[in-house]
């Protein structure tokens, strides 16, 4: 805290600028820190579930090609297996592209 005071020039939690921090200054700061923490908190479970949700979708995609050809819809397999680079490829480019900007924003901070 004092090395952002100093940075900064004042502490952060003075909202007006009067050069003191009443308890409602402190109090808003604090509850801004604690939304700050809570945002990251949910952008950290976000990443997790879209990670979990784009692998499990790339292991149960080849089990969906096996199912239809094992109901003898082999044009549907077959269909399903040329979709199939596709879709690996989109997939590991949403998550690459998503883990890349939240690592790039997180560097600008």
């Amino acid at each position: 805290m004092t090395e952002e005071i100093k940075k900064a020039g004042y502490h952060p939690a003075d909202s007006n600028g009067d050069g003191s921090v009443s308890a409602d200054e402190q109090r808003m700061y604090l509850e801004f820190k604690r939304k700050e923490l809570e945002d990251a908190d949910s952008r950290r479970d976000a990443m997790r579930y879209m990670t979990w949700f784009a692998l499990m979708g790339m292991l149960f995609y080849p089990s969906g090609i096996l199912i239809t050809s094992l109901l003898g819809q082999e044009v549907a397999a077959k269909l399903i297996a040329n979709i199939a680079p596709t879709y690996f490829v989109a997939i590991s480019a949403l998550v690459a592209a998503y883990f890349g900007a939240n690592a790039y924003a997180d560097k600008k901070k």
